[in-house]
């Protein structure tokens, strides 16, 4: 019985015990005497326990009365939050929202991106997940994640996903500190094209993964892939053991290691590009995180491949 009886019922219940009164109570109820004794004469019923001990000349809570008040306080509250919360989570402004990304985002600007969604849209819950293209995109069709941000080959976004490209950069030569060509500022391509390849595997970043062969093939030379990592933390401290050179984003040439130093190569321009990757029609958490993310990019430097004096006379793949 207790659990069929009305939010209505508990309302009038909350009503009469801060009045004591049953003519004031139906009165700040907007309805008249009768009706709400009865009311209360049905809750009492239900409950099986008296909640109001009555005289003719006074109202007063019973003990089962006064236990009750406080947990009917909080569950009216809780109620009056319903509709609040479900505009909330229909605006974008409430709920869950599953984000995966590349490692290499992490040493760029996705930590402030971060901070600052979470500080304009305190409830939304993130679910961060760090994870390649390839798992992305399995999640994407299990529904385990919302959107996520990828690293690709410029203008290679994966297809069939909704794209706002939010990075632009060049990629840079990790080397061992130890290599002759560490000790200059640019590195010549002939000093590293037949150095022994640290990389990701293609399945993780397949366009991107092409793109570092082509411009081999394209410079007349054959990649001696030496080991393949899968994230960009391990592929640096695989350089620093000497396990060969390694591309990576410039980002993570803020990752500093014992042994490695990141150089530009002469004539050679390699680019990546990261984009933030979702399923239309967007859930309105993703509306939200994209518009955000958008609006963080504006506040920054427009989206643009850095160039040097290592990028002159090279086109970009």
């Amino acid at each position: 019985m207790t659990s069929s009886i009305e939010l209505r019922v508990w309302r009038q219940f909350v009503t009469l015990a801060e009045e004591l009164h049953f003519g004031r109570a139906a009165q700040r109820l907007h309805m008249t005497q009768p009706p709400l004794t009865q009311a209360i004469q049905g809750l009492e019923r239900g409950l099986g326990v008296a909640l109001f001990a009555r005289t003719r000349r006074s109202v007063a809570l019973t003990p089962a009365g006064l236990a009750l008040l406080a947990p009917v306080r909080r569950l009216l509250a809780a109620s009056d939050e319903l509709q609040r919360i479900a505009q909330a989570a229909d605006a974008g402004l409430a709920g869950r929202l599953r984000l995966a990304f590349v490692s290499s985002i992490a040493y760029g600007p996705l930590p402030e991106w971060l901070r600052s969604f979470r500080e304009a849209h305190a409830e939304v819950e993130l679910v961060l997940r760090e994870a390649t293209l390839d798992v992305q995109l399995d999640a994407f069709d299990a529904d385990e994640i919302d959107t996520g941000f990828v690293l690709h080959a410029p203008g290679a976004a994966p297809p069939g996903l909704a794209a706002q490209v939010v990075l632009a950069e060049p990629l840079r030569m990790a080397l061992p500190e130890s290599h002759p060509a560490a000790a200059q500022a640019l590195v010549r391509w002939d000093a590293i094209a037949a150095e022994p390849l640290v990389i990701f595997p293609r399945r993780i970043a397949p366009s991107l993964f092409d793109a570092v062969l082509a411009t081999y093939r394209a410079q007349g030379a054959t990649p001696r892939i030496a080991q393949e990592a899968i994230q960009m933390q391990t592929i640096v401290n695989l350089v620093s053991a000497g396990m060969g050179v390694a591309w990576v984003p410039e980002s993570v040439t803020r990752l500093q290691r014992p042994g490695v130093v990141y150089r530009a190569v002469v004539g050679v321009a390699l680019n990546c590009e990261t984009s933030l990757v979702w399923r239309e029609p967007a859930l309105p958490v993703v509306q939200r995180f994209v518009a955000h993310v958008a609006a963080q990019q504006r506040q920054s430097a427009p989206v643009s491949h850095p160039r040097s004096a290592a990028d002159a006379g090279a086109s970009p793949i």
